[in-house]
């Protein structure tokens, strides 16, 4: 608990512009970057050359050049560097299909919600729908990016979005109905 809070306290400091903060918060954070990008690479085909700690550090250097992140706590820090590691993979998974045209790395949504159907959806496919679900409700992108890229549960998504369970589950479904229905065209 009082590392929680220590974290907390080392987020709002970075936040207000201390880029010091952001050096001692990342030992803290790091153990759980890791687990949290050997999970995004776990959903990845076998032979994916990009690894766990290269995610980790491009995730850090991406996070260090953010001026206007406002975040609160540990919650929140995770789930803006879900959204990091997953813009990085697909940079990486399109960068891969330019260079062997139309080379496709797959993810499946079954992964975090077993009523999904067992198919491998394109990462980009993935990103670019989610890119337009964002224009509908940016709300259910970050409940879909933090169940499937955070591996959160409904519950640990309504806390961190600060929103009641039932709101979470609803948009939760709408979601993955929407992007079902994209991704299957």
């Amino acid at each position: 608990m009082e590392q929680a809070h220590h974290i907390t306290k080392l987020l709002r400091s970075w936040s207000d512009g201390n880029r010091e903060a952001l050096d001692k918060l990342f030992p803290l954070v790091y153990d759980e970057l890791h687990r949290q990008a050997h999970g995004f690479l776990r959903r990845e085909n076998p032979g994916h050359t990009l690894q766990t700690t290269a995610l980790i550090h491009e995730a850090y250097l991406r996070v260090v050049n953010q001026h206007d992140a406002q975040l609160e706590n540990r919650t929140q820090f995770f789930a803006f560097a879900a959204r990091i590691m997953r813009n990085i993979l697909v940079d990486h998974a399109r960068s891969k299909t330019r260079k062997k045209r139309g080379g496709r790395f797959k993810v499946s949504l079954s992964d975090v919600d077993p009523r999904m159907p067992e198919r491998d959806l394109d990462l980009i496919a993935l990103d670019e729908a989610l890119n337009k679900l964002a224009a509908i409700d940016e709300r259910q992108v970050r409940i879909v990016e933090l169940r499937y890229f955070r591996g959160l549960s409904l519950d640990a998504v309504a806390e961190a979005m600060k929103i009641s369970r039932a709101t979470t589950a609803r948009d939760w479904n709408v979601a993955r109905i929407w992007l079902h229905r994209e991704l299957t065209r």
